[in-house]
């Protein structure tokens, strides 16, 4: 397994790749935003672990770039900063997991090999076509139609999307949407699913005038396309 760190501190930078490596992970360690965009787009790599404060590109302009040609290596973040709001836009931007600084490197071998291992699971067992109703979801290339129209979707948007799609109608749990998409380390009482759903319905109802994303009250989210 290769896994690429992009972190500018000379420290701690070299204390994640002696860490991963003594785990048996290749890794290769950059320390520039822009070189890391370059290097992306060359080399192929099984995990990426992306510091956000980064010289030439910062980490959130740098996870946009790549999940633009990249959807399935796990990406996972690290800031200084803890805020809600900075989680919530790193998994905007496309990231997989999130680590606030300062952190204990047996935390972050354990969140790259949770990440190594859901992505694996994920693509041997998903089916290149889902189709819900009059929602089709081609998971190859991430595209998602409804009525013949191509909707444009984040990341977790479509994460949550195929999630709710592939449970055909029963209602996933708020919890287990958190678990599947984020992990057991992202913080399962937030409004951040809210949020999302809200993003979803904006994307996938209203344009069609639709209510097909729908609410159990104290469960969860369902798909209703009868």
């Amino acid at each position: 397994m290769k896994i690429l760190v992009i972190e500018d501190d000379l420290t701690l930078s070299q204390n994640i790749k002696n860490a991963l490596s003594a785990e048996g992970y290749v890794v290769e360690v950059i320390f520039d935003g822009q070189l890391a965009e370059r290097v992306m787009k060359k080399n192929q790599f099984d995990c990426v672990v992306l510091d956000i404060n980064l010289p030439g590109k910062n980490g959130f302009d740098l996870c946009v770039a790549f999940r633009k040609y990249n959807t399935a290596t796990p990406v996972i973040m690290l800031t200084a900063f803890g805020d809600l709001d900075d989680k919530v836009r790193g998994f905007d931007c496309g990231a997989d997991d999130y680590l606030t600084k300062p952190f204990y490197m047996k935390e972050l071998i354990i969140r790259v090999s949770t990440l190594l291992k859901r992505a694996r699971s994920y693509k041997k067992g998903k089916s290149d076509l889902l189709v819900a109703g009059d929602i089709k979801i081609e998971d190859g290339s991430k595209k998602v139609t409804r009525q013949g129209r191509e909707i444009k979707l984040t990341p977790r948007e479509y994460q949550i999307l195929y999630t709710l799609a592939e449970n055909k109608g029963e209602v996933v749990s708020k919890a287990r949407l958190v678990e599947e998409i984020w992990g057991r380390s992202f913080d399962a009482n937030t409004n951040t699913i809210e949020v999302y759903i809200n993003f979803l319905r904006n994307k996938i109802d209203k344009p069609f005038e639709e209510e097909s994303i729908k609410t159990k009250i104290g469960y969860g989210y369902y798909l209703d396309l009868n």
